[in-house]
């Protein structure tokens, strides 16, 4: 039996990294009731992470599409976790760090690369709450870094 999401992932044409392992002291994923915590994902490109400051070296642009790949490995471990997408009610709650300048003021642009991706592909149930906020810095130098909590 295939999973619903997954065959609509085909239908988008997207295809799913691998779910990567933790860089630190930390799991990736932990269910507590109906309810999974994924750990915060930092942007990542060709494999390594995403560097860059928005309002210094990096556009919005650029940083959506840096939350919009966090999006696809959020799901990849979601995935690898539940062993399912169809396990997915809901996704609850989004929380975006936007690596970036005291003046750059458009990190919940920048979320947005996340958050459409996941309107686009849970449909109804994409729809989450939010947070974006603007850091001094995240973990190895990368622009982005999300976490995600989703009902099971």
């Amino acid at each position: 039996m295939t999973s619903h999401i997954t065959d609509h992932l085909k239908t988008l044409g997207i295809e799913l990294p691998p779910a990567g392992p933790p860089a630190a002291a930390y799991v990736m994923a932990v269910t507590t009731g109906s309810t999974v915590f994924l750990s915060g994902h930092i942007a990542k490109k060709d494999g390594k992470p995403w560097v860059g400051k928005l309002g210094q070296n990096m556009d919005t642009n650029a940083g959506k599409e840096a939350a919009r790949s966090i999006a696809l490995d959020l799901i990849a471990t979601l995935q690898n976790h539940l062993g399912s997408l169809d396990k997915v009610k809901r996704i609850v709650k989004v929380m975006g760090l936007v690596n970036s300048t005291l003046d750059f003021t458009e990190q919940h642009l920048v979320i947005n690369g996340c958050s459409e991706l996941l309107f686009e592909v849970f449909g109804d149930a994409g729809r989450h709450s939010r947070s974006a906020f603007g850091v001094a810095q995240i973990p190895l130098g990368a622009c982005v870094e999300i976490e995600l909590i989703a009902e099971i």
